[in-house]
């Protein structure tokens, strides 16, 4: 019999749970009025565009006359249930660069980048409510050069339902996808999310009855998209312990199984694809493709890149690493200085405040390899000139950073004015040693640059692990999985908590532009979890294995691991993040080993043993 503890034997009888933006694609409209957007304010006026459109047909154009800031919300007030998480997320496009958009949830949240112009970026904020319903949209402000009207345009809020108001149908002028769920005898280990190709979470479910069945509708635009469905038991939803499934269709089917472990991912693209094309276009050829195959793929496709030279890198900050983001004020972004939610210390002048020599904070900015030059060998190219990874910091702090690893730092010899550290690494990192840690803003940017250079050079990554004590601290000597594993997991941990920014979208095109290369996991975030799994280093070694290990299980219940067909040798526990909270070697044969996790969660378990190693989800309750 499967045991269970008590709170996981309740059968939650739930459907999914999600707030819903009504007419968030602005499809549906009465006269000029978007239908569902009950606060449209006197300093601003609204119609509908056909013109400038993310998706779709049809989307808003926002006419902000006026500089009374309060005058300007575009809101409406939608229904939520307190204590979820949901992730909001709008699209907008500025026409002349002197007005900001500012998301609104429950709050006034993140800004829009107003000099980014003639083209589309997204806002997100991921937010969990208190109350039963929330205010959301948009507010504008004026900046320097505003002369008293501009057109922004505004699409795609998500998540979102259809217009209403407007007659019949779904009021889904995209593709109209279905989930068909089943669940098995323990639905309430049951959780899916399905995310855009920045790894935003559009919609998710979790909290089933079991043996029932769901079905919910989405309405999706042209782009690419990742379905992920758990078992925080580690066993599927098919077809130990019931006959569970899952199907995600639409125009076709686009995911269906329910015989997996702890988890399983499909990505898939509906149309032309987004972000550079998932399997069409510029990455055409990796539709369907997972593992290190898809790594090798990728590899082929961004090998051949047209090195400019170290010298070259001068020129291509002077016109593509200016500060259009944060103060917005045309100076030198530096990761190293940059204060996201304040007033810079110091600030870099393009060309004029270049290295030369430095003695402090602020005296010049220089060119800072995020993955130190002398771990793979010294000024030797294409590696050395690769932009990709090359960014402009603050000359000191870069030199305070050395070619120490990146890491999280326990106890700070050193901190820069925004907050970056050295200092001996944080207990249970996997590493002792000194490292560097950037400011949180910015460690998904280094975090991307690192499976760059992973992909990009994966011919020669393997020959680097001895060129010096860090290069042989971070890198493990293969050419698939490239880093340790202590490196990796924090990696992921980074790529995953700091997602894509408009910063990083905007530099990727503009290195494509330079040197002819993109970085894959800018464009395609979700790549990182289908090459080296979410965060765990036998993430895709279990499921090479899982042919092997059918007889193999591990239960975990009353603070205890009960295992089946399998004698541990030793047993990791990782929280979500990655981080090592147990590791404990297992001395003689046993069937049962006490285990007290630290608080109530999810955490990755892996089991060494002489069969075979396994990684599944526990869940402590």
């Amino acid at each position: 019999m499967k045991k269970r503890s008590l709170l996981a034997l309740l059968c939650l009888i739930s459907t999914v749970v999600f707030g819903q933006v009504q007419n968030g694609s602005f499809e549906s409209w009465s006269g000029s009025t978007p239908n569902g957007w009950t606060t449209i304010d006197g300093g601003i006026s609204v119609s509908s565009n056909s013109s400038t459109v993310k998706s779709g047909s049809t989307t808003a154009r926002v006419t902000v006359n006026t500089t009374t800031q309060s005058n300007t919300d575009f809101l409406q007030t939608i229904s939520v249930t307190p204590g979820v998480n949901y992730n909001f997320s709008v699209w907008v496009y500025h026409t002349e660069g002197h007005v900001r958009a500012r998301l609104y949830v429950d709050g006034y949240r993140d800004y829009s980048a107003n000099a980014t112009t003639g083209q589309w970026q997204q806002i997100t904020y991921s937010y969990t409510p208190s109350t039963s319903s929330i205010l959301v949209g948009l507010r504008f402000y004026d900046v320097s050069g505003f002369d008293g009207s501009e057109v922004v345009y505004v699409d795609d809020f998500q998540p979102t339902s259809g217009g209403g108001g407007g007659g019949g149908g779904s009021g889904c002028s995209d593709t109209e996808v279905t989930l068909s769920l089943n669940t098995d005898n323990y639905g309430s280990e049951t959780s899916w999310e399905l995310k855009s190709s920045s790894s935003t979470v559009l919609y998710s479910g979790n909290g089933y009855a079991s043996n029932s069945s769901y079905s919910e509708d989405f309405c999706l635009a042209d782009g690419s998209y990742t379905f992920i469905i758990y078992d925080a038991y580690g066993d599927g939803i098919c077809c130990s312990y019931g006959s569970g499934s899952y199907v995600l269709s639409g125009s076709s089917s686009y995911a269906s199984g329910g015989d997996f472990g702890s988890q399983e991912s499909t990505s898939f693209t509906i149309g032309s694809g987004g972000g550079g094309g998932g399997g069409t276009g510029y990455y055409a050829g990796t539709s369907g493709l997972g593992g290190y195959t898809l790594k090798t793929a990728l590899y082929d496709i961004i090998k051949t890149h047209t090195a400019q030279g170290y010298g070259a890198l001068w020129t291509f900050y002077s016109s593509n690493e200016l500060d259009a983001y944060y103060e917005n004020d045309g100076t030198i972004l530096d990761i190293y200085s940059e204060k996201p939610g304040g007033s810079d210390s110091y600030t870099f002048t393009k060309v004029s405040d270049q290295c030369g020599t430095y003695a402090v904070e602020g005296d010049c900015y220089n060119r800072e390899h995020s993955f130190p030059r002398s771990w793979f060998g010294g000024a030797i190219e294409p590696m050395n000139s690769d932009v990709h990874h090359i960014f402009p910091t603050d000359g000191y702090v870069n030199g305070r950073r050395s070619s120490y690893p990146y890491g999280e730092v326990g106890s700070a010899s050193y901190t820069s004015s925004n907050g970056s550290k050295l200092g001996s690494a944080v207990s249970g990192l996997g590493y002792s040693g000194t490292v560097f840690e950037p400011i949180d803003e910015f460690k998904g940017d280094v975090a991307r640059a690192y499976f760059y250079m992973a992909t990009r050079y994966q011919n020669v990554i393997g020959s680097w692990e001895s060129n010096s004590s860090y290069s042989n601290a971070v890198l493990n000597g293969t050419n698939n999985q490239v880093f340790e594993s202590w490196m990796l997991n924090m990696l992921i941990s980074w790529h995953n908590s700091d997602p894509v920014s408009q910063k990083e979208r905007d530099r990727n095109d503009a290195v494509h532009s330079y040197q002819g290369n993109r970085n894959p996991f800018v464009d395609h975030p979700e790549w990182v979890a289908s090459i080296w799994g979410s965060g765990s280093p036998f993430a895709r070694k279990a499921s090479d294995v899982v042919e092997n290990q059918v007889d193999m299980k591990v239960y975990y219940y009353d603070n205890t691991l009960h295992f089946k067909g399998i004698e541990p040798t030793r047993i990791i526990v990782l929280d979500v993040s990655g981080k090592v909270v147990i590791d404990q070697a297992v001395s003689q044969e046993t069937a049962e080993i006490p285990l007290v996790l630290p608080q109530k969660g999810i955490y990755i378990l892996q089991v060494e043993s002489d069969q075979s190693p396994m990684s599944q989800l526990i869940m402590a309750q």
